[in-house]
């Protein structure tokens, strides 16, 4: 296994002015066909992206060719393994060379593609990034960030590390908030992000050390890294207008993520069998069903599918494992719209700004975005 590493951010190469990403058609719960449909339906939408399609090439041949005018904008790259939800990413690195996750990151390492997308397995997939893509100089680990729904103008908040990595000390919190206020800036739009650290209360005198410590560091690097830290979050700020950027540790970011999900298919679920309860609640249903469509599309998970991994010479995205054709349409419209913002070349000079440890994290320029 090669293990000579870039050390500069890949690029694709222009291709009239397209996009190219690499999607990983293997790995997740529905199979090759939910991902097909959602290159498909990303394809009809936009016609600005280019695939690499990583996976059994005669399968995956069968499959684009019934979507109309798709072939001509797939290179299918035959990938006849497959990591499963159930590897352990130790054995991935040493046996999956030949998988359709491992090509998918390489064609990104090679320059071909600028954004990896994937559905499967996660702790393998940041594996495979971390191994193939390496870290970004400075960062000691990298995060997942994912868009949380808020009541914010731009719909969501960004939330990091939601499972990289369960520790997280305060140069790393220092980090991810350097990283998510790029993200928010070049993803959603943002001037200036206000970023928020999760903790158990507002109250400075709150939290573990390591908190502490992170509010000590990411106070004074606010003004030049240009976006504003509000200071200390609670778990009831995460869909909040008070914030844009939340930064916590891959265990505690997790664990929310997980009840957000929950939370929100329980809402719905709820909803559902109330209007379902009685002729008088369905004839109810009709009467709100525009209402009750808009409330379905603004906590459908699917339309937030996508965590992206920050801190690697490379943008991945992590797309859900269970998504279906419309949330493996929308990972690929975040790792579109990220790649057209030039987000991997701003955040690795962001992160640079920064120094080690021992200076405190102090950044020493503005330049970045």
């Amino acid at each position: 296994m090669p293990l000579s590493e870039p050390t500069t951010s890949p690029r694709a190469p222009a291709s009239r002015g397209s996009v190219v990403i690499s999607v990983d058609a293997m790995g997740g719960d529905r199979g090759p066909a939910a991902v097909v449909a959602g290159i498909a339906e990303s394809a009809d939408k936009n016609p600005d992206i280019r695939f690499i399609v990583h996976g059994p090439r005669a399968e995956l041949e069968r499959m684009i060719a019934r979507r109309s005018g798709l072939a001509a904008r797939c290179d299918i790259r035959d990938a006849q393994g497959v990591v499963t939800m159930g590897d352990k990413p130790s054995q991935v690195l040493r046996k999956g060379e030949g998988t359709s996750m491992w090509s998918t990151v390489e064609s990104v390492r090679n320059g071909e593609a600028t954004v990896a997308v994937s559905c499967g397995n996660t702790g393998a997939l940041m594996a495979l990034s971390m191994l193939r893509l390496r870290k970004l100089p400075g960062v000691n680990r990298p995060a997942i960030a994912c868009l949380w729904p808020s009541r914010n103008p731009q719909g969501f908040n960004v939330m990091l590390d939601v499972g990289a990595d369960i520790r997280a000390d305060a140069q790393d919190l220092l980090t991810y908030a350097l990283m998510g206020a790029s993200y928010a800036r070049n993803g959603l739009g943002l001037a200036r992000p206000r970023v928020g650290l999760l903790n158990v209360g507002t109250e400075e005198h709150k939290g573990r050390a390591e908190l502490k410590q992170a509010h000590e560091l990411i106070g004074p690097a606010a003004q030049v890294a240009n976006f504003d830290y509000i200071g200390f979050v609670e778990g009831g700020d995460l869909p909040s207008a008070r914030v844009d950027v939340i930064v916590t540790d891959g265990f505690t970011g997790n664990v929310a993520l997980k009840t957000g999900e929950g939370t929100a298919k329980l809402i719905a679920d709820f909803l559902k069998d109330a209007f379902g309860n009685s002729v008088m609640s369905k004839f109810a249903a009709l009467l709100a069903m525009t209402s009750l469509k808009r409330l379905q599309k603004r906590i459908d998970p699917r339309r937030v599918n996508g965590g992206v991994f920050l801190g690697l010479n490379g943008t991945v995205v992590k797309s859900h494992g269970s998504a279906d054709a419309t949330g493996v349409s929308a990972a690929i419209k975040l790792a579109f719209q990220l790649a057209q913002s030039g987000f991997q070349d701003r955040l690795a000079a962001r992160v640079a700004q920064s120094l080690g440890p021992e200076a405190g994290g102090e950044l020493i320029s503005k330049g970045a975005s």
